[in-house]
């Protein structure tokens, strides 16, 4: 079993409240998303010329289709909702493992009205047969399907309204090219800077009606690992301890105890995260590691590793990638090393 970790880019099914908690801290517009400047102003046109055609009477204009891909915890899922509060459309929501069969995309797009933003999560997950239903959807908006089984068999292509597909994917190269070619907006999403988490920090605190001081946001944001979500899981903890151990008022001491108390260094990695440098270094040394011998150190999946322990590793220079797998650099050693004596 992999360590449980506070800081945590997943959102689990058995998290019910704080799930909760997340929608209700998500904006709805652009003035209120913070950060992302390049890819915001790049939508806000998209879809001011959208409105702009619409109000010139066609009624068929419909945004691009949209691809957001990036590290967990960016925003892509906040900024689906974004997109669609802002066209003034209906949002549906799925994901890539859901869809099953062809059948249930096909049940899916004929539920559609025009106009209707489709959001589909993990989209890199869709199964083959489902991602060639999906191919003329999006570029001719028909839907091809097979009345009957053996030689009454019959095609059938219906037509659908103009909407648009928005996909979140934190791998871009697992995605079939045919798919990824019928996106019309290909964004990134790429780590906040500290500014923009603590102006996030101060948001989100404001939302759950909490005071905090400035000290405390910064020393927040450090640790945040330059990712929204992890900064609003961190103001919830820290309000927690606040609330217990003090008079609800998270100032510098507060945030530094709630922190110690979690175990999150300087740096903002987890026990998570210095358990597998440690056991990198401790068998290897500086030698590269393959990745499904990382994962056989941790007791995690490759993916896991992969997807959410490897991009801020990589991000900090505390890993890299070699042709022969993954090594520990010389700033982990001494990250670990300082670690250690400051726990002492």
């Amino acid at each position: 079993m992999g360590i449980e970790r506070v800081i945590d880019t997943t959102i689990h099914e058995d998290d019910q409240a704080e799930e909760i908690i997340e929608k209700s801290l998500r904006p709805l517009n652009f003035e209120d998303y913070i950060g992302q400047e390049r890819m915001k102003n790049n939508l806000k046109l998209a879809i001011d010329a959208v409105k702009k055609r619409r109000s010139k009477d066609d009624k068929t204009a419909a945004l691009d289709h949209i691809l957001l891909y990036g590290p967990p915890g960016l925003g892509k899922t906040t900024m689906a909702n974004v997109i669609a509060h802002e066209l003034g459309a209906n949002l549906r929501v799925t994901s890539g493992p859901a869809i099953e069969r062809a059948g249930d995309l096909a049940s899916i797009l004929t539920n559609l009205q025009e106009g209707d933003v489709l959001f589909i999560d993990e989209i890199h997950r869709l199964r083959r047969a489902v991602e060639e239903v999906l191919y003329s959807a999006m570029e001719d908006y028909k839907l091809d399907i097979v009345i009957g089984k053996g030689p009454a068999a019959r095609s059938v292509r219906l037509d659908l309204p103009h909407f648009t597909v928005i996909g979140a994917t934190t791998r871009t190269g697992s995605l079939a090219g045919p798919l990824r070619d019928r996106f019309g907006m290909l964004h990134r999403l790429e780590y906040y800077r500290e500014n923009e988490i603590e102006k996030i920090i101060e948001r989100t605190s404001s939302i759950l009606d909490t005071k905090i001081q400035p000290e405390a946001v910064n020393l927040l944001a450090t640790r945040s690992r330059r990712t929204p979500r992890i900064a609003n899981r961190l103001v919830r903890r820290v309000r927690d301890y606040a609330d217990v151990n003090g008079d609800g008022i998270i100032d510098q001491e507060i945030a530094e105890k709630s922190l110690a108390l979690m175990e999150i260094d300087d740096l903002g990695l987890d026990p998570a995260d210095r358990n597998m440098l440690s056991l990198m270094l401790e068998n290897y040394g500086d030698r590269p590691v393959g990745l499904t011998t990382i994962a056989a150190l941790t007791g995690d999946e490759a993916s896991t590793v992969e997807d959410y322990y490897e991009p801020y590793l990589l991000q900090l220079g505390l890993i890299e990638r070699t042709p022969r797998g993954r090594r520990v650099t010389k700033k982990a050693e001494k990250h670990l090393e300082k670690t250690r004596q400051m726990s002492r």
